[in-house]
């Protein structure tokens, strides 16, 4: 049996992933702990030779507001309800450096080793949203290769979809455009088509938080399946939520059920794949470092009872394509 993997996915994205939820209304100490944060989780992973991808909005590698509008395509999302376009908002609203550029963080994540930096699209793209196109689509993910190419030197293999919109007619320009490397939802049903909400989905997803109410969410390296023409989708696992403030039962609650799937992986030879946005941390800096210690404590002794191993997405796609399942 081979070893489980234990892999990490993190949504970078300051306030283009949620502009269009919550505007100008943000304290600015979210996104000033935000930035503090990054750099401390990355000395925690390669403290302990945890491997990450940070899926980057790449709106948030350009310098200031002329580099960001060089590098923005264009061709932009023609989205029928206008409130979703990132380019929008900056016309109503202006830029603010310090919550739409870091690349200082990014140059940070491509120096810490085992970090893998992928893509959350240049501008939050939504592919299910009406009235967009594959071909805007296509524009922004060039757009974001090359404003990391040029700033940086990294071609990006892996890409997150935002807001996890997973648009499978969009998945070949994926993979004409260099991303090997998908990730996936979760298999349960409350995971999937999340454009379309509902009660009973938020309340499946959010009680599965704390208890097991769908399926298990690990699954053996051999089910990640490649089919010709589109990237490798590495499903997820789970979120890791923002804490709930003052209610250490739910926390731990949340924690146990984190740490109990991740221990069904590691015995099983199974994958288990952990996401989570880093603004998350934003409200309560130092109760969320204190969690992520926990698991990151959690999967030495794994690593050290089971041998299981931490794999970014690439390294775990790297993985699949040298011992592919026959399909």
């Amino acid at each position: 049996m081979s070893p489980g993997s234990f892999t990490i996915s993190l949504d970078f994205e300051l306030l283009w992933g949620i502009f269009d939820k919550i505007g100008t209304g943000y304290k600015p100490s979210y996104f000033l702990n935000t930035r503090q944060i990054v750099p401390i989780m990355l000395e925690k992973f390669a403290a302990a030779n945890i491997q990450a991808t940070w899926a980057t909005v790449g709106m948030l590698f350009a310098e200031n507001e002329e580099e960001w509008r060089a590098y923005s395509p264009e061709f932009l999302p023609s989205y029928r309800d206008r409130k979703y376009s990132a380019y929008e908002w900056v016309k109503k609203n202006g830029i603010r450096p310090e919550v739409h550029f870091a690349p200082e963080l990014i140059q940070q994540v491509i120096d810490t080793p085992g970090q893998e930096l992928g893509s959350h699209t240049y501008a939050h793209y939504y592919t299910l949203m009406r009235g967009q196109s594959p071909e805007q689509f296509r524009e922004d993910l060039k757009a974001t290769q090359r404003i990391s190419q040029d700033k940086f030197g990294v071609s990006l293999e892996s890409l997150v979809f935002p807001r996890n919109h997973i648009n499978e007619l969009y998945l070949s320009v994926c993979l004409e455009e260099g991303y090997k490397y998908v990730r996936g939802n979760p298999r349960n049903w409350f995971w999937q088509e999340t454009q379309h909400e509902n009660l009973s989905k938020k309340i499946f997803r959010s009680a599965d938080c704390f208890f097991q109410v769908g399926a298990k969410t690990s699954y053996l390296l051999a089910e990640v399946q490649e089919f010709a023409g589109e990237p490798l989708i590495i499903p997820a696992s789970r979120i890791l939520r923002p804490q709930q403030q003052h209610n250490m039962l739910m926390n731990k609650s949340r924690m146990a059920r984190i740490k109990g799937e991740m221990e069904y992986a590691a015995k099983h030879g199974e994958v288990y794949h952990l996401w989570w946005h880093p603004h998350n941390f934003g409200a309560s800096p130092e109760s969320s470092l204190a969690e992520l210690d926990e698991l990151i404590t959690h999967f030495t002794r794994l690593h050290d009872e089971y041998g299981m191993v931490s794999m970014n997405m690439r390294s775990l796609g790297e993985q699949v394509r040298k011992n592919p399942m026959p399909v």
